[in-house]
């Protein structure tokens, strides 16, 4: 398996696989050609440093899934840099495969290689099995998050 930045090409399915769930589908517009506010997002994203769009191919160059990763420097802990995951997404057919825990165990190495000093990720309470998986891999429910919609 192969973790790789998203190039261009790659976008179609990372927003595929975005919209395919049941908050995903209420919050995305995935349709060929895509809305040209994800292309305008991509682009973004690669130009910043502290923003990795990633996604995992098998042996055979097909994506299985995708995740971002963002890199938070502030003035807190000494300095500190914290990464953040978000828009983790396997492709729906590769469920089940032990797919998602391989892209965490890259996505904290990654975070270790970049000198953050912890990963961090949000979920929605709706999604019980995916914090049931976080909590599988070390992560703790340490603090209330909140939100302001525009």
């Amino acid at each position: 398996m192969i973790f790789r930045k998203a190039i261009l090409k790659d976008l179609p399915l990372i927003v595929q696989m975005i919209a395919d769930d049941d908050l995903g589908k209420t919050r995305e517009r995935y349709q060929d050609p895509l809305p040209k506010v994800y292309i305008e997002a991509f682009n973004n994203i690669l130009e910043d440093t502290n923003q990795e769009l990633i996604v995992l191919e098998d042996d055979n160059l097909e994506i299985l899934g995708t995740l971002q990763l963002s890199f938070i420097q502030y003035l807190t802990y000494k300095g500190g840099i914290r990464a953040q995951i978000e828009a983790v997404r396997i492709r729906k057919d590769q469920r089940g495969k032990g797919i998602g825990e391989k892209m965490f165990k890259w996505a904290i190495s990654r975070a270790q290689q970049r000198d953050a000093h912890l990963l961090q990720l949000t979920t929605d309470k709706k999604r019980l099995e995916a914090i049931r998986f976080y909590e599988k891999l070390g992560f703790k429910s340490s603090h209330e998050g909140m939100k302001l919609h525009f």
